[in-house]
């Protein structure tokens, strides 16, 4: 049996014994593949998963000389006004989720406003501290998009397509643009598919689809998010933790974790918020082989 199975039963098991309410599982450790479905291995909206895929465009595009991370999001949308201090705003900032920009989520963000981004960049900045919002990232798409055309088109262009995953839906605003935040619609496969890029450093099947850095960017230069367990630490789109991992990690469950000492990441796709963190750190010490040091 390969690692990667004995990981992939010994979640399964987990998942049985808690009632995790999960639908799909895949694991690879190096160049070993197992995997697991609960039923039918459906799209299903991967939640903030998308924010790590909008880090990746922003970085593609960058490459391309069409935007910059450290300049001002102000320069790209001109007219648009400025709450106090938001005009020193940059990608950056709206990536990392310190614009210090408070806009709640709720479950109708982008209908709550005639343009959800204007009502960002309209209130004030608390400064550079952590203020996570998926209104965030909608607007960071937004400037994107004053750049490379419709997001949706150029993600699908430029990475998408590139891994065999055609035809992704994304939830569109009134206005037409991604939502950026979430509404990402992938099933577990495709996921994995992302997760593999993501621990190959932006390589799939011989080609640099994005640069390195980029990668690296969603988990380094780590800001402070808070005191709770494994939500210490945000980078650009991705969490520290729980123990060796690091992860993208989506709202009801949708996650990719990853342990770079081990070459692997594991993708889980479900519909259980409540129990996404206890899952993730048993798959941590699945992973470290250390599942009799702690509490089952």
């Amino acid at each position: 049996m390969t690692r990667a199975q004995t990981v992939r039963d010994a979640v399964v098991d987990e998942v049985a014994r808690t009632g995790f309410v999960a639908h799909g599982l895949h694991v690879r450790i190096g160049d070993d593949v197992a995997e697991h479905h609960w039923g039918p291995d459906a799209r299903r909206d991967v939640q903030s998963v998308a924010k790590g895929v909008c880090v990746l465009a922003v970085g593609i595009a960058a490459d391309d000389g069409l935007v910059a991370l450290d300049d001002p999001v102000s320069a790209a949308l001109p007219g648009w006004t400025s709450g106090d201090g938001t005009d020193a705003v940059t990608l950056r900032h709206l990536l990392s989720m310190t614009s210090g920009i408070d806009l709640p989520w709720s479950p109708t963000l982008l209908t709550d406003w005639p343009d959800l981004a204007v009502e960002f960049l309209r209130r004030p900045s608390r400064g550079r501290v952590f203020q996570y919002a998926n209104a965030s990232t909608y607007t960071a798409m937004r400037v994107l998009e004053t750049r490379v055309g419709d997001v949706g088109r150029f993600v699908q262009d430029r990475l998408f397509s590139p891994l065999g995953i055609e035809d992704v839906v994304w939830e569109r605003c009134p206005n037409g643009f991604v939502a950026g935040g979430g509404g990402l619609w992938l099933d577990t496969a495709e996921l994995a598919r992302l997760g593999r890029l993501v621990r190959d450093r932006g390589q799939a099947d011989g080609r640099q689809l994005v640069a390195s850095r980029w990668v690296d960017a969603l988990h380094t230069d780590w800001v402070v998010a808070g005191s709770n367990p494994a939500y210490e630490r945000y980078a650009l789109a991705g969490w520290d933790g729980p123990a060796q991992l690091w992860r993208l990690h989506g709202a009801y469950g949708q996650m990719l974790l990853f342990d770079e000492a081990r070459g692997a990441v594991v993708t889980i796709t479900a519909d259980d918020h409540a129990g996404a963190d206890a899952t993730a750190a048993f798959v941590a010490r699945a992973l470290a082989g250390t599942l009799d040091d702690g509490p089952r």
